[in-house]
């Protein structure tokens, strides 16, 4: 009788600080099935190192040479869709979480964070089962974060998050939606994602009804009977 191996989840780590490097390499290979494999010291080689090896998961430092850490998970989404990006960084800002989350992050974590944590974040964000964005603050950010209003809301949704919001209103599939808009349905995934954790939403249904009550999106076909909603859990963690 043979025993299934759980894959493994391929890392890629983004710091310009070799220590810091070398500590999240050796916490992170201490887990089975995680392997790191992929370094850069600046957010260009980043995106480069995203392109060439596609891994599941960067960690990725928000300052370090090259271009902005929003701009290169841009980038980073572009030549690798599936590539999860986690920030990991010393500043305990809403504002940075916005832009981060923005950008396209799959999760905002301090560099505070216990060595427990972000092993289960990784397993999380990489787990076929959940749909999550994953936030690793303190609770005064966390705080301000839930009474984030309306207005803040719609200026947090980029364009394309907006159209893609739209498409779900008229009761899209997100196959429909991905042949719609020319992206692979992992993508469609994770600007849904993204759309959730700026809302603070649970599921499509409470997506649109927030969204409606903020003005982000027009009438559409939300509710029809037998329409069934995926739920994801968007964690929200504090130090």
């Amino acid at each position: 009788m043979s025993t299934a191996v759980a894959p493994t989840v391929r890392i890629c780590l983004a710091d310009d600080h070799t220590l810091m490097r070398d500590g999240l390499k050796e916490v992170l290979c201490t887990a089975p099935g995680f392997a790191v494999v992929g370094e850069a010291s600046t957010s260009s080689e980043a995106v480069s190192l995203a392109a060439r090896l596609r891994p599941d998961v960067l960690l990725l430092d928000v300052e370090m040479p090259g271009p902005h850490a929003s701009e290169a998970i841009r980038q980073i989404a572009d030549v690798a869709p599936e590539t999860h990006v986690l920030v990991l960084t010393m500043h305990d800002d809403p504002d940075m979480v916005h832009e981060m989350l923005q950008a396209g992050a799959a999760g905002y974590l301090l560099k505070s964070v216990l060595r427990e944590e972000l092993i289960a974040v990784v397993r999380s964000v990489t787990s076929r089962h959940t749909s999550s964005v994953v936030l690793v603050v303190s609770r005064q950010t966390a705080a301000q974060l839930r009474r984030q209003t309306p207005r803040q809301q719609k200026a947090l949704l980029t364009e394309r998050e907006s159209a893609l919001l739209q498409l779900v209103a008229e009761a899209m599939s997100n196959a429909q939606i991905a042949k719609r808009m020319f992206i692979t349905e992992a993508t469609v995934k994770r600007h849904l994602t993204n759309i959730y954790a700026k809302l603070n939403a649970v599921s499509r249904v409470d997506a649109l009804r927030k969204a409606g009550a903020a003005g982000l999106i027009g009438p559409g076909r939300t509710g029809r009977p037998g329409d069934r909603a995926t739920v994801p859990r968007s964690d929200a963690r504090t130090n």
